[in-house]
């Protein structure tokens, strides 16, 4: 575990004006145990833009709206696409060939189209009830933004790749040290939640986002043979939009 793999990270996952990495830059799949450090700069931009915006006088609706368009603008929508990408192939396709063959075509479907706007939509609405408590709001969006990609890695190890290329294939080869790391990323945040809020409730964030994973995994496993990059993304989305939601209802 090195700098030079969370910065891999950073370059991968976000849009940040960041140097290219020197030769030979590390495999995608060692730098698996920094995903959820990119949460942390991703999650606490998105938290500042939220606050600042709340302290302008923008009522919460628009504050959060400003707070996902960051989250949107810093990963250049990666995880959106694989949402979008993974819905067509997944429910537009006949067999495995043609699924993953949907994946890789740019243009998207209806599956896509919808998946995109009920994503959206629910983090939007989420974030703001949340912005009504700002503290709150700023911590919750921190730490879903870490967990939900801790369980990229956690996808990543496992399943194995549906092709033998791409990004699915090269993101491959996590180990176990990186799972624990990860595991140990995505939960320290939960607990400071835990804190900050004086209830144990945060605590289901976590069960609720790993039923989300399993049920990611076992569709990619069935319906794919394994991960993509694109699953991989519709594993961040959909672990994020029920962890928000699980902080709302609590």
């Amino acid at each position: 575990m090195t700098l030079r793999e969370a910065h891999l990270a950073l370059v991968l996952m976000t849009r940040l004006p960041l140097p290219p990495l020197a030769e030979p830059v590390p495999a995608i799949g060692r730098a698996a145990w920094a995903f959820a450090l990119v949460g942390l700069v991703v999650g606490a931009l998105a938290a500042a833009v939220l606050l600042v915006l709340l302290g302008l006088g923008l009522p919460p609706t628009l504050a959060a709206g400003g707070a996902l368009v960051a989250q949107i603008l810093l990963t250049g929508a990666l995880h959106e696409d694989g949402l979008a990408d993974m819905s067509d192939g997944i429910w537009g396709g006949q067999d495995r060939a043609r699924r993953l063959e949907i994946m890789r075509d740019s243009r998207i479907g209806s599956y896509g189209a919808l998946a995109l706007i009920l994503s959206v939509g629910l983090r939007w609405q989420a974030l703001a009830v949340l912005a009504l408590h700002p503290a709150l709001a700023g911590m919750a969006i921190i730490t879903i933004a870490m967990s939900s990609r801790a369980c990229i890695t956690l996808a990543q190890a496992a399943l194995p790749a549906a092709r033998p290329d791409g990004m699915g294939q090269s993101a491959s080869g996590v180990d176990r040290l990186s799972v624990v790391v990860a595991l140990v990323l995505g939960l320290a945040p939960v607990l400071v939640l835990v804190l900050a809020s004086g209830s144990p409730a945060p605590l289901l964030i976590l069960p609720i986002q790993g039923l989300a994973l399993f049920a990611v995994a076992r569709l990619a496993l069935r319906r794919l043979g394994g991960q993509t990059g694109d699953v991989l993304g519709a594993t961040q989305q959909l672990t994020e939009v029920v962890g928000l939601l699980a902080v709302v209802a609590h």
